[in-house]
């Protein structure tokens, strides 16, 4: 009979293996195996393109997890659906499956209908990105991109409609207490649940003020609400500093402005926006302080730092990472935290995810850090693990 969809199964453990081959083919799949990520990885790239319907695999396995070879397969066919399974589920990894595009998050073991019905749809949406290719391809670029533009666009209300936000900690090593809370957008849409891909969409449809306000909306509110001493840190695009709205003093943000900070990325340049002086000089009258993000992977020179004038520095994730075995990076942001101590500005350190980084930061001096470390983004205000931050 004819094959009901090419699977390719990847898991380490051999007899769960052996037993979802027997089954599927006898469902009419053909199969193929895999005993880790990177023996799936190379598979992959040894076929040619829509040759394979369905990647079905484990999430715990030595090596690349599960997760990570889902973020792979986005990079390299994005529409391949992938089904993540897991014996022990948990809500950090469900979180990165749906960040990532897992089209199901399944609990082993897996009752066989309901294996096959996850299967039977994921080959038929395959077979659909397939044809909606091919009906671009025919039709021509001027109506299919107007087309994909408003499908485009109906997902970015959806995923306005569907926003959350996640807070992680920023902690003070010094006193052992939360300092602030970061927050960071996200969405409940399954097409836009990546940020990156919610932000570069709006973006494209010249939304990013809409974007800009759900957000600062939905920290507002949390914000009025919480009775903590904690500040509240959110990110500003530079479009944002163009919209009336964040100078707006009866919105929520607006309302509690002196315990928020406001984020300015290094990576993004502020040479476009008019009258930026005075545009920051209204904000710091309302109340709010200013950060300059992403410190050490942006733009080089003065830049923000001299245009903004920042109360708070953020040394960047990539300066972080592994410090403790690299001199130079040692010694970049021991200067760069001596510096901030002499011109009166915090810093924090971002990415912190060993005590190993930790430990190397706090004989720098630096006393702020955030990473997981300390927690992890989480749709309610945290305290760390202070036993291992």
């Amino acid at each position: 009979m004819d094959s009901q969809g090419r699977v390719l199964i990847v898991d380490d453990e051999a007899s769960v293996v052996r037993a979802l081959t027997r089954a599927l083919r006898h469902e009419g799949f053909a199969i193929e195996e895999a005993a880790s990520a990177e023996a799936a990885l190379e598979f992959i790239e040894s076929l040619g393109t829509g040759t394979l319907d369905v990647v079905l695999s484990d999430i715990h396995m030595p090596g690349r997890s599960g997760v990570q070879l889902l973020e792979a397969m986005r990079r390299r066919d994005p529409d391949l659906p992938v089904i993540l399974m897991t014996a022990v589920p948990a809500i950090d990894t469900a979180v990165k499956a749906v960040e990532h595009g897992a089209l199901r998050y399944l609990t082993k073991p897996v009752e066989l209908p309901a294996l096959v019905e996850a299967l039977t749809y994921a080959v038929r949406l395959r077979k659909m990105a397939g044809l909606k290719r091919e009906a671009a391809a025919l039709l021509g670029r001027e109506s299919t991109d107007l087309d994909a533009r408003n499908a485009l666009d109906a997902s970015l209300t959806r995923a306005f409609d569907a926003v959350w936000m996640a807070y992680q900690p920023i902690a003070s090593l010094d006193r052992r207490c939360v300092y602030a809370y970061e927050a960071l957008v996200r969405s409940r849409e399954p097409s836009l649940s990546n940020p990156l891909a919610l932000i570069d969409a709006a973006t494209r449809l010249g939304r990013l003020n809409d974007l800009g306000r759900v957000v600062r909306r939905a920290v507002g509110t949390l914000a009025l609400e919480h009775q903590g001493p904690e500040l509240f840190f959110i990110n500003l695009h530079p479009n944002d500093l163009l919209d009336p709205d964040l100078y707006r003093i009866d919105s929520p943000l607006g309302l509690c402005a002196p315990r928020v900070v406001l984020e300015v990325t290094e990576r993004m340049s502020l040479e476009g926006i008019p009258d930026l002086k005075n545009r920051v000089s209204s904000l710091r009258r309302m109340g709010f302080r200013l950060a300059v993000d992403d410190l050490g992977a942006g733009y080089a020179g003065l830049s923000s730092l001299a245009w903004i004038e920042p109360e708070v520095l953020k040394l960047d994730m990539s300066l972080v990472r592994d410090i403790h075995t690299e001199a130079t990076k040692q010694r970049l942001a021991g200067s760069m935290l001596k510096l901030a101590r002499d011109m009166g500005i915090l810093a924090v350190a971002e990415g912190v995810e060993t005590a190993a980084e930790r430990d190397m930061l706090a004989s720098l001096g630096a006393d702020l850090i955030q990473g997981y470390l300390v927690a992890r983004p989480s749709p309610t205000l945290d305290t760390p693990r202070w036993d291992t931050a």
